[in-house]
């Protein structure tokens, strides 16, 4: 973040804590995808709504506490994310993290005993007429599987990857330790390095 935005968000969080609404409402307008996007990683789409919105009824109160140790989005986004897992631990949805760095059994044979690649991924594109066809399957085909990735390897991966974060401020989300973090890391790109070795080899998902 730029002194320019570290600057602009302090003020924004000032005049959060004073209650003025205009600043409260600039804050839904520009944290609000993100935060959606957070809850996504594990709700369908309209309980994911309703947990961000329920989440800003909280920030009117909890913002009092905000002690900038973390930027603004960060604490918004760990909010969520532990309203989320609140939400799927009462409905015995939890799933249990595993933080071994034991290897996918596809993939085990394809390391050596210091854990690096015996026989690394074969990813390539063919270029042809079909390649983007083949691309739009194989985005697909990833939708696919990030899908059924366990809840916190798939919110690691994407909020590392696509989203961009500092590691850090995921383990902050997440509330796993850096080491954790990882772990988690490590273990979603087995799997979809795998997928996408595997889809370019026979065309299948």
């Amino acid at each position: 973040m730029s002194d320019t935005d570290a600057l602009k968000e302090a003020a924004l969080i000032q005049s959060m804590k004073t209650g003025d609404d205009q600043s409260y409402q600039a804050a839904v307008r520009t944290y609000t995808p993100g935060m959606l996007a957070v809850a996504r990683f594990y709700l369908d789409y309209s309980s994911a709504e309703e947990i961000v919105q329920d989440c800003w009824v909280t920030v009117i109160d909890a913002i009092q506490k905000f002690e900038g140790r973390s930027g603004l989005k960060t604490w918004l986004h760990r909010i969520v994310a532990n309203r989320c897992k609140n939400k799927l631990r009462s409905s015995n949805r939890e799933v249990a993290t595993d933080f071994s760095e034991s290897l996918e059994p596809e993939l085990a044979d394809r390391f050596n005993a210091k854990g690096r690649w015996d026989l690394p991924p074969k990813l390539k594109f063919h270029e042809s007429a079909d390649t983007l066809m083949e691309k739009d399957a194989l985005s697909d085909c990833l939708d696919k599987h990030l899908s059924v990735l366990p809840e916190t390897q798939r919110s690691a991966l994407m909020l590392y990857e696509a989203h961009q974060h500092k590691s850090e401020d995921v383990c902050n989300i997440l509330d796993v330790s850096a080491s954790n973090l990882r772990v988690l890391l490590h273990r979603a790109r087995q799997k979809i390095f795998l997928m996408v070795e595997t889809f370019q080899e026979t065309g299948e998902c």
